[in-house]
């Protein structure tokens, strides 16, 4: 035995030690008072709170008194018909009453508790620190936000780049690839967490790739010249651009703001369907494709691994042999592993977990603002909030290149994409809202529903809160000259920066409100009942702030409520590729 347990050590249970502080729900460990004690002072048992743990002793130990019943600590129970515990004091000269051994058990597994959960806190925060040295990030700048907030809606875009890294990868994609952008998925979450929606841009998009600065390696920054009408996936690698570049491509072609990106290459398609023991894809009709050498029979099957790339890259078995129909094939293949990851078979196996920890990490490449772990936990628990049945996949509306004989490239709808683009950019979902919500819509549609004053009666302050320079004047000059809404007046730049244009009033101004919607072409979310100001006159003033949603006096900001009919699928349902 140790000096520390010399002493009085045969008479103490070591199970003793490890006490339950009723104040913080854990267990503490007890020295005895002839113990070398810890710089950081116990709570005194029975006190109301650990208060004072965090100061340093200046004390001597004293003898603990045993905790006073309360509402909080239980008194001590005794069995019917023993006898009464004496009261404390010192117990020199008296034998100690034998514990039961259900008792000991039970304060021995309380100790042994304590002990796991130190261990399990330790480990995990090591294997954290180790997940953590597995992820590969890229510092995108102003191409990105710099963190995530679990309070907004947010856009990810998931490419998959075609570099053929890693063994047995030599027969697919372009041999000696820099890493195109392959596959791109933009990825929006709505901010209520009801529905989520992946969009599929096509990588022979054509596109004006913009001017894009890039971090080097040793810390300067380059800017790499835009290029006009070529493949959207020859944003990313081609003349050293960085996933920064595609991410302000989508921005470009789609007016979608991207907060960040994750990127993969082939690896991760086969680590990460491994690690989940395989996912269940379907065909309509059997399968046996020379160029990816993908065999399945008809019907349902489970891929990993190899057979889950080929799967993926297969475009000649599929439709019209084209990328378009290979995009149809990868979203139900997400869907699929959406579904495997949230089952009860992955979330209660903790060796799949891990698993698929490591290889999650592994596989992936993030910017700097989602590139700790914990942070991409974040993202994954917000995401796994969102129903399967109301994430849906869909695809830029295209068209065939008109300039092309033989066609292989495409170029955007603009007869449908712009209501796409609009619909994720206001946060519409693309499938049916729960009712809850239907009932939040509807009482916001009704601030529209009324009486209209005229325009002459309209009395309003008009404010800059992140609309370009001179928008507030030039509002004023539309509404006065235009409108004929005389009694406004423009006052500068309001205090906060807004993403969406407001308008303030009292409930006696709703019928101005409702008028001034009218004429702006705002949307019934922009109203906002409450309080109004006094303008320079004394007067009440309904108040007008004009967002970054500003497109110029007398440009309706109707925002849509519904979003259009779309070729989609939903996660939650197997759709078998044909």
């Amino acid at each position: 035995m140790d000096a520390q347990g010399r002493g009085r050590a045969d008479n103490i249970d070591p199970a003793d030690q490890w006490v339950l502080n009723p104040n913080t729900g854990e267990y503490e460990l007890r020295l005895t008072p002839s113990a070398p004690q810890s710089g950081v002072p116990r709570p005194r048992r029975g006190s109301p709170s650990n208060a004072g743990a965090g100061t340093r002793a200046r004390r001597a130990p004293e003898r603990e008194s045993p905790p006073t019943p309360g509402p909080d600590v239980p008194g001590p129970r005794r069995r019917r018909g023993a006898p009464a515990e004496p009261p404390p004091g010192r117990r020199k000269g008296r034998t100690k009453p034998k514990k039961s051994k259900a008792k000991k058990i039970l304060l021995w597994t309380g100790g042994s508790m304590a002990f796991v959960l130190v261990a399990v806190s330790a480990a995990g925060y090591l294997y954290l620190k180790h997940l953590e040295g597995n992820v590969s990030t890229t510092d995108v700048g102003s191409a990105g936000k710099k963190g995530f907030s679990k309070d907004e809606a947010f856009n990810i875009l998931i490419i998959g780049t075609d570099k053929r890294t890693g063994a047995g990868n030599e027969g697919y994609g372009d041999k000696g690839s820099v890493g195109h952008a392959d596959t791109n998925i933009l990825l929006h979450v709505s901010k209520d967490r009801t529905n989520a929606t992946a969009l599929s841009i096509p990588r022979d998009l054509i596109v004006d790739v913009p001017d894009c600065p890039t971090k080097q390696s040793d810390g300067t920054e380059k800017d790499i010249p835009g290029t006009q009408n070529v493949r959207f996936n020859t944003s990313l690698g081609q003349d050293g651009r960085d996933p920064g570049c595609t991410m302000r491509t989508v921005k470009a072609v789609t007016g979608i703001p991207v907060d960040h990106f994750m990127m993969a290459d082939f690896n991760a398609v086969k680590t990460l369907t491994s690690a989940v023991d395989g996912v269940e894809v379907c065909v309509a009709h059997a399968v046996n494709d020379k160029e990816s050498h993908l065999k399945l029979p008809a019907g349902k099957s489970k891929v990993e691994g190899e057979q889950a790339l080929a799967f993926v890259r297969t475009r000649h078995s599929f439709g019209n042999q084209g990328d378009l129909d290979r995009i149809k094939v990868q979203q139900q293949f997400l869907g699929s592993l959406m579904r495997k990851m949230a089952s009860s078979d992955t979330l209660t196996n903790p060796a799949k977990l891990i698993s698929l920890a490591e290889a999650a990490t592994k596989a992936l490449t993030v910017d700097t603002g989602i590139g700790k772990v914990s942070t991409l936990k974040d993202v994954a628990l917000e995401l796994k909030k969102v129903p399967t049945k109301n994430i849906t996949f869909t695809t830029v509306p295209v068209l065939d290149n008109p300039a092309e004989k033989v066609k292989a490239t495409v170029i955007v709808n603009q007869s449908q994409a712009p209501a796409v683009f609009d619909a994720i950019k206001n946060d519409v979902s693309f499938t049916a809202v729960k009712q809850k919500e239907k009932k939040e819509k509807a009482e916001v549609a009704a601030r529209l529903k009324g009486t209209r004053s005229a325009a002459g009666d309209i009395r309003v302050d008009i404010y800059n809160g992140g609309a370009p320079a001179g928008s507030a004047q030039e509002t004023l000059n539309w509404l006065q000259n235009t409108e004929g809404v005389l009694k406004s007046s423009q006052l500068g730049n309001a205090d906060a920066t807004l993403s969406k244009t407001t308008l303030e009033y009292s409930p006696d101004q709703a019928d101005q409100a409702r008028k001034l919607a009218d004429l702006m072409g705002l949307s019934a979310s922009a109203l906002k009942p409450g309080t109004s100001e006094k303008n320079s006159q004394g007067l009440p003033a309904i108040v007008l702030t004009l967002g970054k949603d500003f497109k110029g006096a007398g440009v309706s900001l109707t925002t849509p409520t519904k979003a259009p009919e779309v070729d989609k699928s939903t996660a939650d349902k197997t759709v078998c590729a044909s």
